[in-house]
């Protein structure tokens, strides 16, 4: 067990989680609370509730738990499958599914369901946790993902998105009126200097990124795109948007107060289409996947423009 002590210099009291995280910020705030709730978080040798407002000169003790091994598990969890062979498959992930088991989504995966529809034929590039997963999409974002039976289909996959020659086009309703019918997005992104949550468009530790997008109709107020991803950076689309003044319906992380206007719960994306060079026969592959009813329902409901 790793054990830190620090000693409050904050001249106006702060909550016990926020003076935590000033002293250890690579943790989130959900992980800061589990500690806390735990009894690992001492003030002055006490333990304290997570109301305890922090004062000046107080002397904190955190106690962090030595990690436990994560492996992923089996479990019989219903799967959109498009297209299966022993190499590969294309699955359809629903949105608000988790796509690997991490801190507060320790089961209910698409890799829990995957082990157990795949057995032992899953590649192991990913480790015990990503078992077969070449590229991720967010939980609030459906639609297709492609994963590896053995390290030969991944690594030729992966290659493929190195190279940017990997297919990968979403549809997304964004906020206002994008003026351009189509363009080009080319910011590079990291991670964000303040939220450890966030990614944002940034010189400063980061990597180039290209999003492509067409307009495909325009409503009052909110825009429908099909955009094509260049490369994969973490939220990507999300940040993009939101950095040209247009951020993704539903999105509490990127769109703020905008959010709220809609009862999506979570970003309106979807990736629609998937393309690529078969690892064992070369043949590009193309899939579709048809807008989700949560799309087309908070599209039934815009007016047209």
């Amino acid at each position: 067990m790793e054990h830190h002590i620090f000693s409050a210099d904050n001249a106006t009291p702060l909550r016990l989680d926020v003076a935590i995280g000033l002293f250890i910020p690579h943790m989130t705030r959900s992980a800061i609370a589990r500690l806390i709730e735990d009894q690992h978080v001492k003030v002055n040798g006490k333990v304290v509730s997570k109301s305890y407002k922090v004062q000046f000169n107080d002397s904190l003790e955190v106690c962090l738990p030595d990690p436990k091994p994560a492996e992923a598990i089996p479990q019989r969890i219903p799967l959109d499958i498009v297209y299966e062979d022993e190499h590969l498959l294309v699955v359809n992930k629903p949105k608000g599914m988790v796509v690997h088991p991490a801190a507060g989504n320790p089961d209910g995966t698409l890799v829990n369901g995957l082990l157990y529809h795949c057995g032992d034929s899953l590649s192991g590039i990913g480790g015990v946790i990503r078992p077969g997963i070449v590229h991720r999409i967010d939980k609030d974002t459906s639609g297709l993902l492609v994963v590896a039976k053995n390290d030969a289909a991944h690594v030729y996959l992966a290659e493929q998105i190195k190279e940017h020659s990997f297919t990968r086009e979403y549809q997304a309703v964004v906020y206002g009126r994008v003026k351009q019918e189509q363009g080009t997005v080319s910011a590079p992104i990291g991670r964000h200097p303040v939220d450890r949550k966030k990614q944002a468009v940034t010189n400063k530790n980061s990597k180039p990124a290209t999003t492509h997008y067409k307009v495909e109709q325009y409503y009052r107020g909110y825009t429908h795109l099909r955009l094509r991803l260049e490369t994969g950076r973490t939220h990507q689309i999300r940040v993009h948007m939101a950095y040209i003044g247009h951020p993704v319906c539903g999105d509490s992380v990127y769109a703020g107060r905008l959010a709220d206007k809609s009862d999506l719960q979570g970003q309106c994306l979807h990736a629609a289409k998937l393309g690529f060079v078969h690892p064992h026969t070369n043949q590009y592959m193309e899939f579709e996947a048809p807008l989700p009813e949560y799309f087309t329902n908070f599209l039934s409901r815009l007016p047209k423009d």
